[in-house]
């Protein structure tokens, strides 16, 4: 693909990719991952509020408002469960922001001090929250790496609890198994610009604990049933260690009859949406996911409008 995402993936390689295997405890590798470059695009207003008890960031384009937004977005920040926040991906928010969405991002507690089902505790009350004053069908959820996991883990929840589904999802390279045990955790290992094979076990600790199941159903969703889920949008590298998790994600939620959108990108490295400002393919990216989440969010409102229509055209004959 481009020469400027080759280098940023040359740069991360030989920077980011050894600073963090050097780390040896949960405060070294948080610093390591701190992302310094990640402000938010201009034209973005940011408010911070709560949803749900959950702290979090409102992101919204200036001179949007509610009338003129395709939808609300929920958007849960990469990190491996225990780094990260809603500041570190400002790049990425602020970009669906610019795009047509209402978007929060919620600071889920982090292991290993909130270990799981913190993180997708807080994603329910998030989301909860957000449906009482929604219809299913205008809400839209995305996230990277762990983000995309606890994304895709939050879908399996609202089944299994009964609650409306949102219209669609978009997973940027989601961590889904936490055993690691897809083949490219090992042939990526040298080849991935950020990871090695050595960090998924420690971050899959920090959240399940050492004694917890890596393959529990709603830490991993990789290992979950999947009928039901609403429409997929899968993003990632083919050189990334979590490769695998994205390729048998999508043939498990195909086999379960969930409509998904695959595309595995060449020469980027993990998460690239977050370099936009400098990878075109970051651009392309975020630009593809906006345009399917706003398809489906019209996809639910249209047939929303159709089923009213019935239930009054029913209720006038009757």
């Amino acid at each position: 693909m481009s020469w400027q995402a080759r280098v940023i993936s040359f740069l991360l390689r030989h920077t980011f990719k050894p600073r963090l295997a050097r780390a040896r405890d949960i405060t070294a590798v948080r610093k390591a991952m701190n992302v310094p470059f990640a402000r938010a695009l201009p034209g973005v207003r940011i408010e911070n509020g709560f949803l749900g008890g959950v702290p979090g960031e409102w992101l919204r384009a200036q001179g949007a408002n509610a009338q003129t937004e395709i939808a609300t977005l929920i958007y849960f920040h990469g990190g491996g469960y225990f780094a990260c926040s809603p500041r570190t991906h400002r790049p990425v928010t602020s970009a669906f922001a610019l795009s047509g969405f209402h978007t929060f991002a919620p600071a889920y507690r982090l292991g290993p001090e909130h270990p799981f089902p913190a993180a997708l505790e807080d994603a329910l009350s998030v989301y909860r929250a957000l449906l009482a004053r929604r219809a299913a069908g205008s809400l839209v959820v995305a996230g990277d790496s762990a983000g995309g996991g606890l994304a895709t883990a939050l879908l399996v929840a609202l089944r299994e609890q009964g609650l409306p589904a949102p219209a669609a999802a978009a997973l940027f390279s989601p961590y889904v198994d936490l055993a690691a045990s897809g083949a490219s955790v090992r042939f990526n290992s040298e080849r991935c610009a950020m990871f090695n094979s050595k960090l998924l076990p420690l971050a899959a600790a920090f959240y399940v604990g050492e004694r917890g199941d890596p393959r529990a159903p709603l830490a991993s969703p990789l290992y979950a049933d999947l009928h039901g889920l609403p429409p997929l949008l899968i993003h990632v590298g083919e050189q990334e260690t979590l490769l695998d998790d994205s390729l048998r994600l999508a043939a498990r939620a195909e086999q379960a009859g969930v409509q998904v959108r695959l595309k595995v990108w060449p020469d980027v490295p993990h998460v690239w949406q977050l370099f936009h400002r400098w990878i075109p393919e970051g651009r392309m990216s975020l630009r593809e996911a906006s345009e399917f989440l706003a398809s489906h969010v019209s996809a639910s409102r249209a047939a929303e409008a159709a089923t009213a229509c019935s239930r009054q055209k029913r209720m006038a004959g009757g």
